[in-house]
């Protein structure tokens, strides 16, 4: 069975354990065994907890939940990408799939509702297909 690891940020606990939630049905629906759920601070933190987890020999792949809100400067913007870039690389060295599921960067409060269902599971789903 797949063994992956699930990376959450708690900056948006309540959002994120909803997510969570869907993030673990979905993996239930691919076969999957969730081994491990890291809880890190916030999005900015995501990389190292995943970098722990997808440099272990028994785990598979990894999924990560957050959500980056858009704020009055670019520090949102500018952390986005630095984290999806580090979670392009560490796939890139490991083999190892990283599905996304973060909301943002520049996501407004409105809009994160709709987008936490499609994001939990999609994360899920691509680790399915890149397997």
């Amino acid at each position: 069975m797949t063994r992956i690891a699930i990376i959450c940020g708690s900056y948006h606990k309540k959002e994120i354990e909803e997510m969570l939630e869907l993030a673990t049905d979905q993996a239930k629906i691919e076969g999957f065994e969730v081994a491990e759920v890291i809880w890190v601070p916030g999005a900015m933190e995501v990389p190292l907890a995943l970098s722990r987890q997808v440099h272990r020999d028994d785990i598979d792949a990894a999924a990560c939940l957050g959500i980056i809100e858009k704020g009055s400067t670019q520090h949102g913007l500018a952390m986005g990408q630095a984290v999806m870039r580090s979670i392009i690389d560490l796939q890139l060295e490991t083999n190892k799939p990283i599905g996304l599921g973060i909301i943002g960067p520049g996501a407004e409060p409105e809009h994160i509702p709709a987008r936490m269902e499609p994001h939990a599971r999609a994360s899920i789903s691509a680790i399915s297909s890149m397997l």
